[in-house]
């Protein structure tokens, strides 16, 4: 039996495990002097990462994400990491957070508006330079933003949520520390959760799966599907019969 042909890309360097976020500090103060540190809406959380990253010898100026990115939002980044003269973005945060950093880092360099690479809404033209390194430091376990090459911006004007996409976003880190996700809420656990099952199911049934995302999904569901009736199991034990 003949195999389908596949192509098969994700960030350059994955770092998996408890403790790798605090570990990977010199690498990335290593990428660039003058850092852009994308937060969520409690900028606190990313204290430990900006102390970091200056006692490194980094400059250090951040941007608060409280909401998913729009192009208001990524249009005042693209300004903010110019005007500092950023040389590497890093992102630390929820999907939002690390969609808005892969969208700032691909246009710093762009000499096009952001419409004219946005799918659907705009011309989706591919960018005129390479993107500034990127690197992605999730704290929820659900979008997989950290592995991906687009980032979703809504477009109030037009009701639409789309796509800036290049195969050149790809991160060149992520870095997945289970400690960073210890405390969120358990609704923030759960529905993350329920994200990461549903994104393992639709690869898996999908006409165009192939024996890499397979490997990947196939053990995922099982695994993901458990940990969530456990999770249920201690809101209510009846949950059993409600995932089933």
């Amino acid at each position: 039996m003949s195999l389908p042909a596949f192509s098969f890309a994700t960030a350059t360097q994955i770092r998996f495990g408890r403790g790798e976020a605090g570990r990977a500090v010199p690498d990335l103060a290593a990428r660039g002097q003058r850092v852009l540190l994308v937060q969520g809406g409690t900028p606190a959380r990313a204290d430990w990462l900006a102390a970091a990253l200056e006692a490194e010898g980094c400059s250090v100026d951040r941007l608060s994400v409280a909401a998913e990115p729009d192009l208001a939002m990524i249009e005042a980044g693209v300004t903010a990491a110019r005007a500092s003269a950023a040389q590497v973005v890093i992102a630390l945060g929820g999907g939002a957070v690390i969609d808005a950093g892969k969208a700032i880092a691909a246009l710093v360099p762009a000499t096009r508006p952001l419409l004219d690479h946005l799918e659907v809404v705009g011309k989706g033209l591919p960018l005129d330079a390479t993107p500034l390194p990127f690197a992605a430091i999730p704290t929820t376990a659900g979008t997989g933003a950290e592995v991906t090459r687009n980032a979703v911006i809504a477009v109030p004007e037009a009701q639409r949520k789309v796509s800036l996409r290049d195969a050149r976003m790809l991160p060149w880190m992520a870095i997945v520390d289970p400690a960073l996700t210890d405390n969120c809420p358990r609704g923030v656990t759960l529905a993350s959760g329920l994200d990461a099952v549903t994104q393992v199911i639709e690869p898996y049934v999908c006409t165009r799966a192939n024996p890499m995302t397979d490997a990947l999904c196939r053990p995922a569901i099982a695994s993901g599907l458990a940990a969530l009736m456990t999770l249920m199991r201690q809101e209510d034990p009846d949950a059993r019969d409600q995932l089933a």
